[in-house]
């Protein structure tokens, strides 16, 4: 039975981040509905760092799925459609935004994953692995030293700014653009916050971090308006609750 598609969206956090609070990780994988997921790291944002797909092998040995990664820069496998449908999840780690989709585009990944997604095997990342998913991004990729917008693969309609608490600059770059219009309204994640989206409508907003938190911003009459969301603490007992469903419309 085909899945509903399915996108989460790490402003920062999980193993890369945070390898002694896995919340997030297994959040990802309970997504799936499967008892023992299969699940890939892309780790093409950081050209494909073995030391980052050591931490990957290293933390989700430790939980209950089969792991495995997929490298563009020494690829072991002609197949990329074929693995990549098998999967359960796909799990993009962080780097650099513009490098990464410019390498998907040329293996023709973007368009794997697009129908991965709509097969029904959950997309997940942090920070680029974030970004990616939306129409746009705010990005420090794209000019050097500076955060600025970076078109995407437009899986989800709107922008996205991750790291929102963890780096000073992001938040006023992202009102700013926002304001300018040179970002549409969006969604912005702190460090341990995660958008979940069913098809393209945010379900709920989890963290792994009690103070974590998630935010719909968009232009207004005054400037920007930014909300912060209902977010649920993954390490609380509330964790059972999540929410079915938080309207937001991308104007």
């Amino acid at each position: 039975m085909t899945r509903a598609p399915q996108i989460v969206a790490m402003g920062g956090g999980g193993f890369l981040m945070e390898p002694e609070n896995l919340l997030l990780d297994r959040f990802i994988l309970s997504t799936t509905g499967v008892p023992e997921p299969k699940v890939c790291f892309l780790p093409t944002a950081t050209g494909d760092c073995q030391g980052f797909i050591d931490s990957f092998y290293a933390c989700f040995r430790t939980l209950p799925c089969v792991p495995a990664h997929l490298s563009l820069f020494k690829p072991t496998r002609a197949d990329l459609r074929s693995f990549v449908l098998e999967q359960d999840a796909i799990y993009v780690g962080g780097g650099n935004t513009r490098a990464m989709l410019a390498l998907w585009r040329e293996w023709e990944l973007d368009q794997i994953l697009h129908e991965a997604w709509l097969s029904g095997v959950v997309m997940a990342g942090l920070s680029a692995g974030s970004i990616c998913w939306f129409q746009q991004g705010l990005s420090d990729s794209v000019l050097p030293g500076e955060l600025a917008p970076i078109l995407c693969l437009g899986f989800l309609p709107g922008s996205h700014c991750p790291h929102y608490d963890g780096e000073p600059g992001r938040r006023p770059a992202y009102h700013r653009f926002i304001h300018e219009g040179k970002l549409v309204a969006g969604y912005a994640a702190d460090d341990g916050a995660a958008l979940h989206f069913i098809g393209q409508r945010l379900k709920s907003v989890v963290s792994s971090r009690e103070a974590a938190k998630a935010y719909s911003v968009r232009r207004a009459v005054t400037g920007v308006e930014e909300s912060a969301l209902d977010t649920i603490w993954l390490g609380s007992s509330a964790c059972s609750a999540i929410s079915t469903g938080i309207p937001f419309t991308i104007g």
